[in-house]
């Protein structure tokens, strides 16, 4: 041990740190947990015990059933979708000579516009009467070659007269947020929409770390095609940044709120009702602080369970130069 140094010396060096994140991070989850298992609102000077009822609660009825639902398909659909969406933009931009700006802020747009307020354009968009969506396409029921292409008529498996667009011809397309078999969907899209754009900045930055000396050696070995470098070289090579993306956008996708909070209010019948939603209609609107907690710790699991998934499967098979 050197003059001057104790055997607490490292103790006290790390303790403020330990301290900090016990207070911030820690001790909130405990007070969730506490809470969760109690039916505690605010105002009221106690609280009863009521062990499990708040989680048994979310496993036998329909709303909570819906809203895991509701959660599990919008992470489903918008994480996988804004990570392809990301890279096939990335490399777009990345394959061309000129103009690579003005994609680069053309994508970038919607990740840099409060989603508060493009929600509600989005809102006047797909209006069932109003909307500039619906309009589009009712136009497009008067152009043969849009109705031939939007109803699949040149597959020869499929009927073009029963497809999803001639149907919407004939008997009126969707209200895209008030129907239940939409909304969820088109929540969806506005979430893809929104995120893709900085997925692309990610793996941009991503490409600009793989050497170009490997495309060279890969082409030498007898990678011809621009589809066999991508396999051989970029795709391991961006190992580490889709590692990084997944973990984020997962992230990002279980705290939607916003979108939700503007279009739908977790409606029609409950189809948007994703978890951070629920937790602020329980806690806050409607002072139901156990409950609220009880969904909170779901929360937590489902993130916690995620982030294991990723170790075990994705981070293993991720190699770091």
């Amino acid at each position: 041990m050197r003059p001057g140094h104790s055997s607490s010396t490292p103790f006290w060096l790390t303790f403020p740190a330990v301290a900090l994140m016990f207070l911030i991070l820690i001790l909130p989850i405990i007070i969730a947990a506490i809470l969760s298992f109690t039916d505690y609102s605010l105002g009221n000077a106690g609280a009863e015990w009521v062990a499990f009822e708040n989680y048994e609660r979310m496993l036998t009825r329909r709303t909570y059933i819906k809203m895991i639902i509701a959660t599990v398909t919008y992470v489903g659909v918008v994480v996988p979708a804004s990570l392809i969406l990301g890279l096939c933009a990335a490399l777009l931009i990345n394959s061309l000579k000129f103009g690579q700006a003005i994609y680069k802020t053309i994508y970038f747009l919607p990740v840099m516009a409060a989603l508060l307020a493009m929600a509600i354009v989005w809102e006047f968009a797909l209006h069932p009467t109003i909307g500039i969506v619906n309009e589009i396409l009712e136009d497009g029921c008067a152009v043969p070659w849009v109705k031939f292409l939007l109803s699949f008529g040149f597959l020869p498996w499929t009927d073009p007269s029963a497809s999803w667009f001639a149907t919407g011809c004939s008997e009126g397309f969707p209200l895209w947020l008030g129907d239940r078999d939409y909304a969820i969907w088109t929540i969806c899209f506005i979430g893809i929409w929104q995120g893709f754009g900085f997925n692309m900045v990610l793996y941009l930055a991503g490409l600009t770390s793989v050497p170009r000396e490997l495309y060279h050696a890969a082409q030498v070995d007898g990678a011809k095609s621009a589809w066999d470098r991508f396999w051989l070289v970029t795709w391991p090579m961006l190992g580490p940044t889709n590692v990084f993306v997944v973990t984020i956008t997962s992230i990002r996708s279980f705290q939607v709120f916003d979108t939700v909070e503007a279009l739908t209010q977790g409606g029609p019948s409950k189809t948007t009702f994703v978890m951070m939603f629920a937790i602020y209609e329980k806690a806050i609107k409607e002072n139901q602080i156990g409950l609220g907690a009880a969904i909170t710790i779901v929360f937590l699991v489902l993130v916690l369970l995620m982030t294991l998934f990723q170790r075990q499967f994705v981070e293993k098979k991720v190699h770091y130069s």
